[in-house]
This record gives C-alpha cells, sequence and structure tokens, in this order.
C-alpha cells in the first residue's frame, strides 16, 4: 500500500533521540491500566455453547452517535456449520441489550435471549460443512461496568465512544461467538455517525459515504480476527499517515488524534517507523501488510492491539513497542486461552526490550534488570496464570509481563540468537497456529525443533514452576586458576533446582572476562584460567537470567581443586571416596543429589578418616550428582549408581 508520509524518513533518529528516555515504571504502567480497563469482564461460559459452528465472516452495521451512550444496528454471521451439523446456533451479547430480531434467509425466527446468549432455533437441521448465515437486530445501552467495554467520554469538550473489549467484554457491544475459539476469516464494518466525526475500525477505509447529515464509514479487513480485538472509535479526529518503506513497497500507517493533540503527537508517531522494520527485520513481515496499521487515541491509560489498529492515551515509546509487537505476538498468533496470556503480554513486553536493543541500545540492559528486579520483588508466583477469573491475575505486570519476557530472555541466552528467532520465525508460520490460536506447548515444540534439545524441565521451572534462585558464589585465585562453587537456594518449594547456566563475571580495574557455566547441583565447584589478577567477582552482571538475593564472597583459604578419588564407578553396592594421607576434619559431609537437582541422600563423615565408603542400597540405580564437602575442601563429580 502506497501512502505518503507526514513525516520525512530523515526526521526519524530526531524523533528517537527525543524519546531516548527509560522508565522503570513504564511496564507498571501498562499493565496496570490494561487490568483496569478491564477489571469487571469476567464473564466466560463454556466453549461448548457454540461450538456447533465455525465463523467465516461478519458483517457489522453500527449505528453510533458520540453524544448518546447506545448502539444501534446488525451483525450478519456467516458460519459453517459443524458435524453432526446445527438445528440451532448460540450467539454471545449481553442481556443489557435489546434484540429487536433475528432473521435466516430474511424470515424472522425464534429466539431465546438470557443470560447473555442468544439462541436461535433454525425450521430444519443445517447439514454438517453447509455455510449458511444468520442476522441479528439489536440496539441498547452497553453495560456500564467500571470503565466499560464501550465507553463515552469527552476530550477538550468533544464527545468520543470507543471500544475495549479484552478478555471477554466483545459481546457486551455486539452479538458475536465470543472467546479463544474462533476468529472469522474477514470482517466488513459500517459505521454510521454525525458527518462532523470519524470512525475508526480494523482493516481499510473502504469508503466514507455520505447519508443527510450522517456520513458512513465501511472499514474492510480480510484477515482472521479475534473477536476481542474488533474495534470502533467515533469523534472529531484528525488524521495523517506515516510511511513505512520494505524495499520496493511500503506500510501505511494512519494515526487518527484528537485535534487538540495533533501537533504534539505528530513528533512522537514517526517512532513507529523503525520499530516495525525492526520487528520485520527479526520476525517477517508486518502481518497485515497488505492492509495498514494505526494509532487511535482514546480516553483510557495504556493501550490496546486491536488488529491493524492500536489504541493508545499517550504515545511514548515503550507503550507504542509494546503494542505494535502484539500485531506479531497476540494477533497473527493468539494466546488460545488466557491461562497462556504471555504468549501475547510476555511476548509485547520482550519485543519492545528488543527496540530498546537496536534503536536505543543504552537502556537495553536497563530494561532488563528493572524486569529481574520486579519479579523477584515477590518469592512467588507463575507464568502459568492460575486463576482466569481474575483480571489483575491476567494481567499481573510481574509475572504475565515482566517474568515471561524474562523467561525469553534467558531462552535466547541458552539456546543462541539463530536458534532462539529462527524457533520463533517457525511459531509465527506454523499453519496450525499461523492466523490462528496458540497454546505454550505449541511454542515450546518449536523451541525443541530448532534447538533439537529437551526443553520440558526448562517449562517445568519457568513457565508451571514459581519463584526463582538465588545463587551463592565462593571463589579463591591459586595462580592463573580461580576455583569457585555455586551454591543454589530456591525461593518457592514448586521447584526443587534450576538447571541453569550461569554467568560469572571476574575483574580488575582493567581487565573483566564473562565465564559461562552449566550448574547442575548446588555446591557445584568449577575452575577456570583468568590470565590476570582478579580482584572483584560479580554474578550476572548484565541480567542476563532471572535471580535475585545473590551472594560473593571471596574464601581466604584456596578451594581444592583436585576431587578425591571414587571407585568404583559406576557402583554397585559400596563406593568409596579416598583423600590419600590427609585425615578428614570434623564437619565432612557427603551429599547425593539427582539430575534435577534435588538432595537424595546425605551422609556425616566421622573425624579422622582418610577415606569414607557407603552403600548404594535404597538408591535407584542412575546418574547423580555429588558434593563433598571437607576441610580441603567443597568437591563437586557425577556418580552412576547401577543396578544389582
Amino acid at each position: 500500500m502506497k501512502r505518503s508520509a507526514l513525516l520525512v524518513w530523515l526526521f526519524i533518529p530526531f524523533i528517537l533521540a527525543a524519546q531516548a528516555t527509560f522508565s522503570p515504571g513504564d511496564l507498571n504502567t501498562i499493565a496496570n491500566r490494561e487490568r483496569d480497563a478491564n477489571e469487571w469482564k469476567i464473564k466466560p461460559h463454556s466453549p461448548e455453547i457454540n461450538s456447533n459452528y465455525d465463523v467465516k465472516w461478519y458483517r457489522c452495521r453500527w449505528n453510533i452517535d458520540p453524544q448518546v451512550r447506545e448502539i444501534s444496528g446488525d451483525v450478519t454471521i456467516l458460519f459453517t456449520a459443524a458435524a453432526p451439523g446445527a438445528d440451532s446456533v448460540v450467539i454471545d451479547l449481553s442481556q443489557d441489550l435489546s434484540v429487536d430480531s433475528v432473521t435466516y434467509h430474511s424470515l424472522a425466527v425464534p429466539l431465546d435471549h438470557s443470560s447473555g446468549l442468544v439462541s436461535v432455533r433454525f425450521p430444519s437441521i443445517i447439514p454438517a460443512m453447509t455455510i449458511d448465515s444468520v442476522s441479528v437486530f439489536y440496539h441498547g445501552v452497553p453495560p456500564d461496568n467500571g470503565f466499560g467495554s464501550f465507553t463515552q467520554s469527552t476530550h477538550n469538550g468533544s464527545p468520543v465512544i470507543w471500544t475495549l473489549s479484552e478478555p471477554y467484554g466483545s459481546s457486551d457491544w455486539w452479538p458475536c461467538k465470543n472467546g479463544l475459539t474462533d476468529k472469522a476469516d474477514s470482517i466488513d464494518i459500517f459505521i454510521r455517525t454525525p458527518s462532523a466525526y470519524k470512525a475508526a475500525s480494523n482493516g481499510v477505509l473502504v469508503s466514507a459515504t455520505q447519508d443527510g447529515i450522517s456520513t458512513i464509514y465501511h472499514w474492510k479487513h480480510r484477515y482472521p480476527i479475534a473477536p476481542y480485538l474488533v474495534c470502533l472509535a467515533v469523534t472529531n479526529y484528525a488524521s495523517y499517515w506515516h510511511s513505512v518503506p520494505f524495499g520496493d513497497d511500503t506500510l501505511g500507517v494512519v494515526n487518527y488524534v484528537y485535534p487538540e493533540d495533533s501537533a504534539s503527537v505528530a513528533t512522537q508517531t514517526g517512532a513507529i517507523v523503525p520499530m516495525i522494520q525492526v520487528y520485520d527485520s527479526l520476525f517477517g513481515i508486518y502481518p497485515f501488510q497488505a492492509e495498514k496499521y494505526g494509532h487511535v487515541e482514546f480516553g483510557w491509560g495504556g493501550g490496546m492491539e486491536h488488529q491493524t489498529m492500536t489504541f493508545v492515551s499517550s504515545f511514548g515509546f515503550e507503550l507504542l513497542a509494546h503494542e505494535l509487537a502484539h500485531q506479531w505476538f497476540g494477533d497473527k498468533v493468539t494466546c488460545g486461552t488466557w491461562t497462556d496470556i504471555w504468549l501475547n503480554e510476555g511476548f509485547a513486553t520482550y519485543l519492545s526490550g528488543l527496540c530498546y536493543e537496536h534503536l536505543l541500545p543504552d537502556w537495553w540492559r536497563r530494561f532488563r534488570e528493572v524486569r529481574v528486579k520486579s519479579i523477584v520483588s515477590k518469592p512467588g508466583g507463575s507464568v502459568y496464570c492460575t486463576d482466569t477469573t481474575s483480571v489483575a491475575r491476567i494481567f499481573d505486570s510481574r509475572l504475565s509481563y515482566a517474568k515471561g519476557a524474562m523467561i525469553l530472555h534467558q531462552l535466547r541466552w541458552i539456546l543462541g540468537d539463530q536458534v532462539f528467532f529462527s524457533a520463533l520465525n517457525d511459531y509465527l508460520s506454523d499453519p496450525a497456529l499461523s492466523y490462528g490460536f496458540a497454546r505454550t506447548a505449541d511454542l515450546k515444540v518449536h523451541l525443541e525443533s530448532a534447538s533439537g534439545t529437551d526443553l520440558t524441565s526448562y517449562f517445568n521451572d519457568w513457565f508451571t514452576g514459581e519463584g526463582f534462585p538465588s545463587y551463592k558464589i565462593s571463589w579463591n585465585q591459586q595462580g592463573a586458576a580461580v576455583i569457585f562453587t555455586v551454591g543454589q537456594t530456591q525461593s518457592h518449594p514448586s521447584v526443587a533446582f534450576f538447571r541453569m547456566p550461569v554467568p560469572v563475571q571476574f575483574k580488575n580495574a582493567t581487565r573483566d572476562t564473562i565465564v559461562r557455566v552449566l550448574n547442575t547441583f548446588s555446591g557445584q565447584s568449577f575452575t577456570v584460567t583468568i590470565p590476570f589478577k582478579v580482584d572483584s567477582v560479580l554474578f550476572d552482571p548484565d541480567y542476563q537470567i532471572i535471580s535475585g538475593n545473590n551472594t560473593v564472597d571471596a574464601v581466604a583459604e584456596p578451594v581444592a581443586r583436585e576431587a578425591p578419588a571414587v571407585y568404583p564407578n559406576p557402583a554397585t553396592g559400596k563406593v568409596t571416596f579416598s583423600f590419600g594421607d590427609i585425615p578428614l576434619k570434623t564437619g565432612a559431609c557427603l551429599r547425593l543429589y539427582d539430575q534435577s537437582g534435588r538432595l537424595q541422600a546425605e551422609f556425616p563423615v566421622s573425624h579422622g578418616l582418610t577415606q569414607f565408603s557407603f552403600s548404594t542400597d535404597g538408591l535407584p540405580p542412575g546418574s547423580y550428582n555429588y558434593l563433598f564437602e571437607t576441610n580441603h575442601g567443597r568437591f563437586g563429580g557425577k556418580l552412576v549408581i547401577a543396578g544389582r
């Protein structure tokens, strides 16, 4: 689509420089306002109620006067009957709205409107896979709960009506098949409003037709769309365009803003151009490239990623980046249940970080630091949304947003950029998911396929598990060798041990290096060669992983560099650890951990021994990590117990 840009491309660096600020409160503001805007909308029903049909297309014809808080019109639903056929359909619509009639083949049919559902019975069974349609004519005042999904307010004395339906509010103002099970293949929206106003919605503006004192705006969208992403906004908008070049093609970005704000907003919205280009380079072309992207100014704090037409109340760098990111993660591929909301919000949060990385790199480390500190501010909490009846839980900034973003960053750091971004592109282009719905298991499959790694333990620990690890690093340098041990505790009992690579930085006033080691059990010892005198050690200085309350201590006595002799290994019945001629002092102890990091056995060792033996009876065959704490130092290694 070709559009002329209001702001010349050469001005974009100036725009970014003007916005080159970072506020640690940005994410909390985005999440909390999205949470508050949806606080009252908890009324999901069983998806089986309307599972006997698949929506193909909606035609929505609405009458909207922003001076009057009401809606009237009709919605036609083109659908395919599911097996074994359908003699009725159930459509979601608030009880506060009045259904005037339902027509089928231009004839009125019986209906029942109760409990927020319109039940329609057909004169005969519609065979499976048959395409048919039904039209609902209705009017009324949508429920005014909290901030509402259909809101009337004013700006600078002018009236405005706008919608925001996530997660359950679509049926508060229009008849649809609500939920996360069915996307319409396309939608046509006709909005009749007094000619003093403009109407904004999804897709492309086909026409604006004068009809007496009214104008009918026809918006057409030809991509699959979930009901909560359908939108409208009507007021005396000023509008202008940006242009995003992609080789020989361009994407138009339209902005509908309040006239009183247009001059100042026009200096901010141009920042969207390089953001779109960053996402295009990482995740493929903008998912709705044949149409447009846009911003609509509305009256609630934060933003809402309506498909092709984001609603925002302000135009800061992070908010624009966050809502744009949803066009890939949330709109093109939508979470298949609100328990997986992080597939929308965690990704959008992380992608806003990628905009800092590529466009304002001085703020990239700070972005991660703020997220990690938010995550570890409380000991528990899962990225898996455990209560979808609570909007506060769905839109939890610490868990769905920050922790969701950082478990993605950890995966990128662990797997590497090539594998990570390849997996995400495969996820977005998977025919079973693209322009449809996904669950966390679907993302996991693509990450495992790209990496050749079983990530079950990772997702058990970081997605369904709660909390985070805390690390204790003890170190000592002997010549060029630095010997250090890694201890780990967990903030929540749901995870026994976080098996993770960890970064440790060794430095002095002029030199530094970061070493990455795989920590498989608490108390594990490592020896690395550092060709300079170390005066300080830092744990994860760049916030690559989620951890908190970490400590680093230099130890006065050297940590032993050589493990004791262990035999036999593999062991059958009896294992011996030998320390040569130097007897052990009081306090020695042997601990055995399984591969998940769980302590399986602990053996205090008597004073004065030069070797120690124990029986493997009662321990299941398998591979174990051992930690031997002695006056000679801490020793760690592998021990295999074979079956008898």
